[in-house]
């Protein structure tokens, strides 16, 4: 992927967010089926685990080599989104109740015609039962292609701040 690193039409950047702030309302009210089919047939959903490591260390915070809460593809987000839907799921029953907020959102051009490159953060607000309330802040990098006419998640990097996960689960897409 190459960035242009310009911003794009006042119209397209509208249009991104419009697509995005859709994205966030059907993971909150669980339309996981019209989630899915925001997803290109060959997207990379991926979260790498983060770790502490010194400035001059070259490694960097990250890696596709180590850990990753999600490193999936269509395939693994349909099988997550029937897991989900299925009876026995007993972990999701009563339902943890979601809510996405998305900011700092910026929308670049890519070289190649039909995609952008967009820089977002998020917070993922979880809550279940009468006490349990989970709190995950995450900045995003997605590659959004057009697919006849309409945007699909084609790439997603989600990079989390912590090292170490301070919920119990992830039951829930970022």
């Amino acid at each position: 992927m190459t960035v242009k690193n310009e911003l794009v039409s006042l119209e397209l950047e509208r249009e991104v967010k419009a697509f995005l702030y859709y994205e966030a309302r059907l993971l909150d009210t669980e339309c996981w089926e019209e989630w899915l089919s925001l997803m290109h047939e060959e997207v990379h959903y991926w979260m790498p685990g983060i770790e502490n490591r010194r400035r001059e260390d070259k490694l960097g915070q990250y890696s596709r080599d180590h850990m990753a809460y999600f490193d999936d593809h269509l395939r693994d987000l349909t099988r997550r989104i029937a897991r989900f839907q299925q009876a026995t799921a007993w972990a999701e029953n009563p339902p943890t109740r979601n809510v996405h907020f998305l900011s700092n959102i910026e929308v670049l051009a890519s070289e190649n015609e039909g995609e952008c490159i967009v820089h977002s953060c998020l917070m993922s607000i979880r809550s279940r039962g009468l006490t349990e309330h989970f709190e995950i802040a995450a900045r995003r990098e997605d590659i959004l292609r057009r697919v006849d006419g309409q945007f699909k998640i084609y790439r997603r990097k989600i990079l989390i701040p912590n090292a170490t996960l301070l919920c119990k689960n992830i039951n829930t897409f970022l």
